[in-house]
């Protein structure tokens, strides 16, 4: 196996574990893939049904689109590589995604509640309105297609009854995108609890505002 291969693995285990310190996930739930560089066809993904407390490099499942290994583990790839893959062959800016279970982005997907741009990092950072996907059944092509059109070209995008997913050119970008997400939802949720008990009325950014700031995304998401 290439020393490119054994680091990216490393790399997913890495962030993969960091996203069950983060409490968005539980067990073996949720997910974190890679695109290979210059590969076509070859992506580095968590295996299925491993807990992230014993999750190893080792386990990092190298494969193709349909699942096929380039290197033999003993782990099958996520039960959700499809829905990988199609982001990858829609979005050929995106190296990296992770798919968490976060507790308010699942309760906004959960109510089909659409995440609009209240806060100023929402729009340069994940493209604006955060959009929970049509539902489909998890590790289907329909959940697949749903979640891709769903996230268009923004870092984001929730997964109705089921959680959300984030991009990025790096495992970095999408694991900051994913916290910038959560923290975002909580404060959507939190919110509406308070206008629910008369403590004034959300407001979102003003419109003129959210233009120019999504000029700042188109500008920024292709970075580094």
């Amino acid at each position: 196996m290439s020393e490119g291969y054994e680091r990216i693995r490393e790399q997913v285990c890495d962030y993969a574990k960091r996203m069950a310190i983060q409490g968005w996930v539980t067990g073996s739930a949720g997910n974190v893939s890679v695109r290979v560089p210059d590969e076509e066809d070859r992506y580095v993904i968590t295996p299925t049904s491993v807990k992230y407390e014993m999750l190893a490099p080792e386990n990092i499942v190298v494969c193709d689109g349909e699942g096929d290994e380039v290197i033999e583990v003993e782990n099958a790839a996520s039960f959700e590589l499809p829905m990988h893959v199609a982001i990858y062959e829609a979005r050929p800016d995106v190296m990296a995604i992770i798919h968490t279970h976060s507790l308010y982005c699942t309760i906004l997907s959960v109510l089909r509640v659409n995440l609009p741009p209240i806060v100023e990092e929402l729009v340069p950072y994940l493209g604006g309105e955060i959009l929970v996907s049509e539902y489909g059944q998890s590790g289907s092509d329909e959940i697949a297609d749903n979640v891709v059109a769903a996230l268009g070209q923004k870092a984001a995008a929730m997964i109705a009854n089921h959680g959300n997913v984030c991009v990025g050119k790096n495992l970095g970008k999408a694991f900051a995108a994913c916290a910038l997400l959560e923290r975002t939802a909580r404060v959507y949720v939190e919110s509406l609890k308070l206008q629910g008990l008369g403590v004034g009325k959300i407001t979102t950014l003003p419109d003129e505002v959210v233009e120019t700031e999504m000029g700042m995304y188109e500008a920024i998401r292709d970075f580094s």
